[in-house]
């Protein structure tokens, strides 16, 4: 998994609420188990009119926003279905974070797995930051997960609470995988004691 450290990036904002998985990444997407190409479909059904032509006024067509890394999205983001596809189309596409109030409690711990920052910040603050989005390419957003920060670029700094472990595991690039192969040594030392003193099993 990429380590997540600091992100500068253009902010894309997303004044939806409720924005559920099925919208993130329809379900005739689902048909892969690859975390690649599925940015091809996120949003689809609001990037895309029914003729397969881009929709004009959607946030992720327009110039400014089409190599956006940071959503300033609305309450309740990823709610719906625990479909692990939403965040692969999101960091697929180059989304590598979210910023709300609040997030679905399975799509918010999935987008860590996969190396994703969602950040929850408070009403006021996502106004404020949402605002800072609206000014285009123009207007950037640094995201420093070491100190916990989002600076937008007039120098306005908002601070935001991670838990520690989360923290240390994107700061690292740690997915479960990642996590348990820390532990690769002690690992193979029980397997050789086990094996010397049961070599039957």
């Amino acid at each position: 998994m990429q380590p997540f450290t600091s992100l500068t990036g253009v902010a894309a904002p997303m004044k939806i609420t409720n924005v559920d998985t099925d919208m993130i990444i329809p379900k005739q997407y689902l048909k892969t188990i690859k975390r690649t190409g599925l940015g091809t479909g996120l949003f689809a059904e609001m990037r895309f009119n029914e003729d397969g032509s881009e929709n004009k006024d959607f946030v992720l067509n327009q110039p400014a926003y089409r190599k956006a890394q940071i959503l300033v999205a609305g309450d309740n983001f990823g709610c719906g279905s625990s479909r692990e596809h939403a965040p692969w189309a999101l960091l697929d596409f180059g989304i590598r974070c979210i910023i709300s109030t609040s997030f679905a409690d399975i799509f918010y711990n999935n987008c860590f797995k996969n190396g994703i920052l969602p950040i929850k910040v408070s009403q006021e603050q996502l106004d404020q930051l949402m605002d800072e989005a609206a000014r285009g390419a123009n207007a950037t957003l640094t995201v420093d997960l070491e100190s916990q920060e989002i600076q937008t670029s007039d120098g306005h700094a908002v601070h935001f609470e991670i838990d520690s472990f989360r923290k240390h595991c994107l700061l690292n690039g740690l997915d479960d995988i990642g996590l348990t192969m820390e532990k690769a040594k002690s690992i193979d030392s029980f397997e050789s004691k086990v094996s010397a003193e049961r070599p039957w099993l």
